[in-house]
């Protein structure tokens, strides 16, 4: 499935293509719709049985005990502005809890893979999170704290005047990094199922720790705020942070 949205994604990158604004006031292109179907006709041919929840086509047998989660395009914005910091995320959930993810950047070829009982492989390297940072000392990114407002917007200041360093704009992709050990903190809000679902499990396969903003496991249909740490003592201050 990422070979074949990989392929789809490259053919449009950096190139002329549709835009549409959809009700949420976010953008889609005929790149995020073209690399979904991709890889809904893959599942419907091997995997019939199995749910599907993508981010453009909705939803199908989604009381599945096998569901897909399926971002094309998880930074569209990046990707309409010619910034290779996006990310196709493919998330397997089993009764509920994400099991098996992929991050895929389909122009610098770099892909995470990470699962229950199985170490993360960024390509053909197994890698792990950064371990012994203490907060002031760690690398954080958030994609835009655009995103933010109100209380959320007064955790993300506390965390982000804690840390040495703040990067924006990476989506899914800070999440890898944070699996490779280059980063330290991602943290996101207002996010969705198909956002997370492949995150979680190669978060933790490197080693780290993802969890909601109360530092309890993330909950499919439930959470939008989310935040994964290399590092469970610098997770928990993190959270610590963010409560106040």
């Amino acid at each position: 499935m990422a070979d074949a949205a990989g392929e789809t994604v490259r053919g449009y990158f950096r190139r002329a293509y549709d835009i549409v604004t959809k009700p949420d006031a976010t953008p889609v292109t005929e790149a995020d719709r073209a690399a979904e179907q991709a890889m809904r006709e893959i599942l419907e041919q091997h995997e019939p049985a199995h749910g599907i929840f993508g981010e453009e086509f909705g939803t199908v047998r989604g009381d599945a005990d096998y569901v897909w989660y399926l971002d094309p395009i998880d930074g569209t914005k990046a990707f309409i502005a010619g910034i290779p910091v996006f990310g196709t995320l493919i998330g397997l959930a089993r009764n509920g809890r994400p099991v098996f993810g992929i991050i895929d950047q389909a122009v610098s070829g770099e892909r995470w893979a990470g699962g229950l009982g199985h170490a993360c492989q960024l390509s053909d390297a197994t890698v792990t999170t950064r371990k012994g940072v203490d907060l002031m000392n760690a690398v954080l990114f958030t994609t835009s704290p655009d995103a933010y407002e109100g209380d959320d917007l007064d955790a993300l200041d506390r965390l982000r005047g804690s840390v040495e360093l703040v990067r924006y704009g990476a989506d899914c992709y800070a999440f890898g990094l944070v699996a490779a050990g280059f980063a330290d903190v991602a943290i996101e809000c207002g996010v969705n199922d198909y956002d997370y679902c492949a995150l979680v499990p190669i978060v933790e396969s490197a080693g780290g720790t993802m969890t909601n903003w109360e530092g309890n496991p993330v909950t499919l249909g439930t959470d939008t705020r989310v935040i994964a740490s290399g590092d469970a003592d610098l997770h928990r201050a993190a959270i610590s942070r963010l409560a106040g």
